[in-house]
């Protein structure tokens, strides 16, 4: 496939910040926000005036919920940014889609700077209200209640749920094993003991995961990500006001967001939801090889979709992501792909996203402390599930 335009190439993340991370946090939403952006802004060696754009993704979702208590207009607004452009919504490659669409505006000759952030508070509202995460609490906005009325009436209220008949097809359709599946939860959790900010540092065993309770067969309680208070930037520039600034510029060097399939919940392909059509074009779109990739953030929103980005994103061949993580070694902190090198969301805390970005940039600028990896150039990023997908090859020069 071939692109006449890469414009990703154009632009470079400059600076990361990132708020406390809380089960629950005693902070707004509002205030976790500007933690994490001021030290984004910092970090990149800028100022509020130099920031020209802000992009988030969904932007205000149902007027302040806890799945996105903060938007574009209130930050600008709390920051006093005068901005050419600014962006938040449902649509397009799911959490990736705020650093997605700000490259573009870059790239677009729109802006020079742009804020790029994600704030989520459900550990706060689920102390009032055990169902602020359901589906059933997302639909209006995001995707309307045209998915959603052919899963409620059988009690699919939960993500869990979904994610649990995709697992199972796995299992059937490669013999993929619950002890296989566990090695994503005890990695997570092993990173996450290295990590201060993660949620769960506690040591966990295969009989640990096994003696979890059982949520939707085959999903167990460790199989899904923890719930926080926290918020998440970054800063994209031009490449060329990249190279002023303090860190090395970590290029965006190619972008996956593609959906060759229907969009819905439950795809043709039940095994790879929209994970290959996003490594099919992300892979089209650089000279850069897997074997190359020194570290891979992927989402683990439930265990069994970073196995499905290991395939999608061909880190492994398709249907063998049992055995490349079987025992663990293989994507450990030192082995030949470390995996979700800060604890994931599994362990360290649903950040939805951009939590991977950062990360990403913490080792390839060698800040992760006790969890660094070795010395790499390149790291993928991918985020979402169903058909929202979206991934990042990044790479420092």
């Amino acid at each position: 496939m071939m692109f006449d335009r890469l414009y990703e190439k154009d632009v470079a993340i400059s600076g990361i910040g990132q708020s406390e991370v809380g089960r629950p946090s005693n902070k707004s939403a509002m205030r976790l926000t500007l933690d994490a952006c001021l030290e984004a802004i910092a970090d990149a060696g800028l100022t509020r005036d130099d920031i020209d754009g802000v992009s988030c993704w969904p932007g205000d979702n149902n007027n302040g919920d806890a799945f996105s208590p903060v938007g574009p207009n209130a930050l600008i607004g709390t920051l006093g940014l005068k901005v050419n452009w600014y962006g938040g919504g449902y649509e397009g490659p799911g959490p990736l889609a705020g650093v997605i669409n700000g490259a573009m505006a870059i790239a677009a000759g729109l802006c020079r700077h742009v804020l790029v952030f994600r704030t989520i508070t459900e550990a706060t509202r689920r102390q009032t209200d055990k169902g602020a995460s359901a589906l059933t609490n997302k639909t209006v906005g995001r995707d309307t209640s045209a998915a959603w009325q052919w899963y409620t009436p059988f009690n699919v209220l939960s993500g869990v749920n979904l994610m649990a008949m995709y697992a199972q097809r796995h299992f059937h359709d490669y013999g993929t094993t619950p002890e296989q599946l566990a090695q994503i939860a005890l990695t997570c959790r092993a990173n996450a003991a290295l990590n201060p900010k993660a949620i769960y540092r506690t040591p966990l065993n295969m009989d640990d995961y096994m003696a979890s309770r059982m949520i939707s067969t085959p999903l167990r309680m460790l199989d899904c990500d923890v719930h926080c208070d926290a918020s998440t930037a970054i800063i994209l520039s031009r490449v060329d006001a990249a190279k002023d600034g303090p860190n090395p510029p970590v290029r965006i060097d190619a972008i996956g967001a593609a959906l060759h399939q229907p969009w819905s919940w439950d795809q043709l392909d039940l095994t790879a939801m929209a994970t290959r059509d996003c490594g099919d074009m992300m892979w089209a779109r650089t000279d850069i090889k897997p074997a190359e990739v020194g570290n891979a953030q992927l989402y683990d929103g439930f265990s069994i979709l970073t196995m499905m980005w290991l395939e999608g994103l061909r880190l492994c061949p398709r249907g063998e992501s049992g055995p490349f993580v079987e025992g663990g070694r293989r994507i450990s902190l030192a082995g030949e792909l470390p995996v979700n090198t800060n604890g994931g969301q599994l362990s360290g805390g649903r950040t939805h996203g951009l939590g991977y970005v950062h990360e990403a940039c913490s080792q390839l600028w060698g800040r992760a402390g006790a969890r660094q990896v070795a010395p790499h150039q390149v790291s993928v990023v991918a985020s979402g599930g169903g058909p929202l997908g979206g991934s990042l090859l990044l790479v420092r020069d």
